[in-house]
């Protein structure tokens, strides 16, 4: 008997895929369109990981799926190849960083091509090539034009080591995530994304996306944060009347404010605190928190600091005057920078008002009830009547939130509003490996944007790697350039784009990869957008996301596209786990793709990972269980080995099938239904190749001597099930078949109801609730025939003999209970 070789087939039919572009986008106008999408890999020097090939085997299972439906199937592949880790590299191994990165791309490439993934590689794009980073600048002049992109000072994280700013998220315990240097607080001019102006939009668009995890969508929303509540103005009678304004979700508690508290980056803080004897002790603390991420600050684990300035705000409502202080718990990114402290109706600052020994000044009363003790153990946060308020004694708390909101507009104090708390997108990076940033500084004309038709500003290559500079500013040829407006020698900007910009549109580029003169054609996106799944790492849930969808609402109001959500439907699958941990160097627990593949065959791997859990989960890596999923493809090639002689006769299918044919009709119409709808509704690929593995059981199982027809049809109809989960043993099993073409183009076979349809069935007979016996009867028997047949067998005759049967229930197609004594 021929042997399943992998090697041997993989290759085979991989260059035979490639040689005739099998998977070349269909651009059929009269079928469905589908397109099914991956998040590219960051080109790293590592090459694949199993991470990618479970989500690129997802991915080309829905692909393949869609495609043998009767879909026009977009699969696009390419790499989010900018990013500080080439930089690193080029730093660490004296090479330039397009040089490591292209030969990157290239490896993983290769190895992607090694899982038989059905790709159109015509399609691929490379973010570090300069005619998709030519579009990253073109985009950005759209939103500068637009007033979405605008530069100013701000306090950023800043790497010393990496010599560059960090994202909060990539601040962890106080150290920069790649090198784990301490990170500080810097203040630079930088260039930020309005994404705030579509905070509520991306609200919004969040109730309009059925087919996500709402998992992810609850991360979006709280990451937008928003809060609907009033601003507050306090004045400061010492700074002359200086104007402090916070926001609250509360100003019906606006009466029992007894104190302030201001960022320590506030701006007002070097005035307030100078020449006191508070001055030096602030100045270090200052120090202190320019150290620490705002997530470190804000949690709700950590202990709130801080320090009285001296100085006091006048109560906007009662002129009363109120201590100001900061704290580590108030950012200066985030509302105003300031928040009033109302201990008796805040938990957070009660506990730092009983820290500290500040006044706690109770304003609501419960409405039913006694009052809270006094002094109080804990704030009050329930509602209830407003008391020591002015004129709204007496005033129900919800009702006083506008009505003492309405009195702080009347009186120009205040007034309702509503807070997010998204802050701007943040696009400036100074490193070299990523998209110049298309702006020039004239001394004359200010900020010049880069002409479209000089697009793109191509990184130079006399730059120096030496790690104490941001490279960019080494290249004379770079930052000497001429004014757009008036011709005179003026300086680039050296900054490049986060790498965040460079994923945020990449899959419009897909659907119109090699235009020169704009990013996409919108005939060309209106046909395939949205896309219809998008799968990749819950790590991405915030960000990337988030940043995806704001920029398809800009493209949406530019008329570029005609789609405000770019992802209908979105798969995040679970991690790869060994011995319980995600797989890691430092762990000792990596299992590489490349060795499973050598081993066993890419089918056998993307069977496994495939079987092994379904994609939402993480997935526990068993060894036993890759050499279960290769013994499973065995013994499904022997089993179209062992009838290739079969497939070469002919059959008429029989008029009446027998009763061993009509149970095998009945399984495989069973599992191509399960099979459909595993893979075309849920996702679950693992129920789905659990069904296949019973219909190979039943197979097996079959006699010699029933019939052939539909024994043929069953083996034919498990290698098209197959095809989408293992391509390369399918294609190969198909040829042996005798069909024509690629198992890849064929039709998706479909299930007949009526064929589920059992003629008869088995069911259990009770006696007084214990199991006596088990009946074959008519699937179609009635209630009375049941009972009948079931009364009259020996066996249970033996049992109820000499017995009174008081009553026999019926369930029909599961039991019959005989009560009898």
């Amino acid at each position: 008997m021929k042997e399943y070789s992998p090697k041997e087939i993989e290759a085979k039919w991989q260059k035979v895929w490639q040689d005739t572009d099998l998977y070349k986008t269909d651009e059929d106008p009269s079928k469905p369109k589908y397109y099914a999408l991956e998040q590219f890999p960051y080109p790293s020097g590592e090459g694949l990981h199993m991470g990618h090939m479970r989500v690129y085997s997802i991915g080309d299972v829905v692909a393949r799926f869609r495609r043998m439906n009767g879909y026009r199937v977009l699969h696009p592949m390419g790499a989010d190849a900018f990013g500080l880790p080439a930089e690193n590299a080029a730093i660490n191994r004296g090479v330039n960083p397009r040089e490591w990165t292209l030969n990157n791309m290239e490896r993983i490439r290769r190895e992607q091509a090694l899982l038989g993934v059905s790709y159109d590689w015509d399609r691929y794009v490379g973010t570090c090539l300069p005619d998709y980073y030519k579009f990253n600048q073109w985009l950005f002049l759209l939103f500068y034009e637009r007033g979405l992109a605008y530069r100013k000072k701000a306090s950023v994280n800043w790497c010393p080591s990496c010599n560059t700013v960090l994202a909060n998220e990539q601040v962890e315990d106080g150290r920069c995530w790649r090198c784990d240097s301490e990170v500080t607080k810097k203040e630079l001019e930088q260039w930020f994304l309005r994404i705030t102006d579509y905070a509520e939009r991306l609200l919004e668009g969040l109730d309009r996306l059925p087919d996500w995890p709402e998992k992810v969508k609850a991360m979006q929303r709280n990451w937008i944060g928003k809060s609907e509540g009033a601003h507050v103005t306090f004045s400061v009678p010492e700074c002359g009347d200086e104007k402090v304004t916070v926001f609250t979700t509360r100003p019906d508690t606006l009466y029992g404010v007894t104190y302030l508290v201001l960022a320590p980056e506030h701006p007002l803080v070097p005035r307030l605190i100078k020449g006191k004897k508070e001055e030096e002790p602030i100045l270090r603390f200052i120090e202190e928190m320019k150290k620490q991420s705002e997530i470190e600050r804000t949690s709700t684990d950590a202990e709130k600091v801080g320090y009285p300035t001296g100085a006091f705000a006048k109560h906007p409502l009662t002129g009363e005057l109120v201590p100001i202080w900061i704290a580590n718990y108030v950012l200066m990114d985030y509302g105003t920078g300031a928040v009033m402290g109302v201990p008796a109706h805040d938990e957070r600052d009660f506990q730092f008002a009983r820290k500290y020994g500040l006044e706690i000044k109770q304003v609501i009363w419960p409405q039913d009830g006694d009052a809270p003790a006094e002094p109080l153990a804990e704030a009050y946060t329930e509602d209830g009547i407003l008391i020591s308020s002015g004129p709204f004694d007496g005033l129900d708390n919800r009702a006083a939130i506008k009505a003492i909101a309405d009195k702080l507009q009347e009186q120009g104090l205040g007034g309702s509003t509503v807070n997010y708390r998204l802050r701007d997108w943040l696009i400036s990076r100074q490193r070299y490996w990523g998209t110049p940033i298309p702006v020039i500084y004239c001394d004359d004309c200010g900020v010049q944007p880069v002409p479209k038709e000089d697009l793109p500003v191509v990184l130079p290559e006399d730059v120096v790697f030496d790690g104490k500079r941001n490279p960019l500013t080494t290249s004379e040829t770079f930052v000497h350039a001429k004014c757009p407006s008036c011709g005179k020698q003026a300086r680039r900007e050296t900054d490049t784009m986060d790498t965040f910009v460079d994923s945020s549109w990449y899959y419009f580029r897909y659907t119109d990869a090699h235009n020169e003169t704009v990013p996409f054609s919108p005939e060309e996106v209106n046909k395939w957008l949205p896309v219809d799944e998008y799968i990749g790492g819950i790590e991405h849930a915030v960000l990337h996301l988030l940043y995806s969808r704001f920029v398809t609402k800009v493209l949406y109001d530019a008329g570029m596209v005609q789609v405000d959500e770019p992802f209908k439907s979105l798969l995040t699958q679970g991690m790869v786990l060994k011995d319980g941990f995600k797989m890691s160097k430092s762990k000792g627990n990596v299992v590489s793709p490349l060795e499973i593949i050598d081993r066993f065959g890419a089918d056998t791997a993307r069977l496994f990972i495939l079987f092994a859990a379904p994609p939402d989960r993480d997935l526990e890596w068993s060894d036993t269980g890759v050499e279960g999923s290769h013994r499973f493809l065995n013994r499904v090639w022997r089993l179209i080995v062992q009838n290739e002689e079969l497939f070469k006769q002919e059959f008429t299918p029989s008029a009446s099938l027998d009763a061993e044919g009509k149970e095998l009709r009945r399984v495989l119409h069973k599992t191509i239904k399960k099979v459909t709808g595993e893979i075309g509704e849920r996702s679950h690929f693992n129920t789905a190749i659990s069904s296949i593995m019973e219909l190979v059981n039943s197979l097996y199982s079959y006699p010699d001597t029933a019939d052939r027809a539909i024994y043929k049809e069953a083996l034919e109809t498990l290698v098209l099930l197959l095809a989408p989960f293992v391509p390369h043993i399918a294609e190969e099993m198909w040829q042996m078949t005798g069909r024509k073409g690629s198992v890849h183009l064929a039709s998706w076979p479909k299930y007949d109801e009526s064929a589920l349809v059992l003629d008869e069935i088995e069911i259990a007979v009770q006696i007084n609730g214990k199991v006596r016996d088990k009946l074959v009867v008519s699937a179609n028997a009635s209630r009375k025939e049941v009972e009948k047949q079931a009364l009259s067998t020996d066996r249970i005759q033996g049992w109820i003999d000499g017995k009174t049967v008081r009553k026999v229930i019926v369930v029909p197609g599961k039991l019959v209970n005989i009560v009898a004594n």
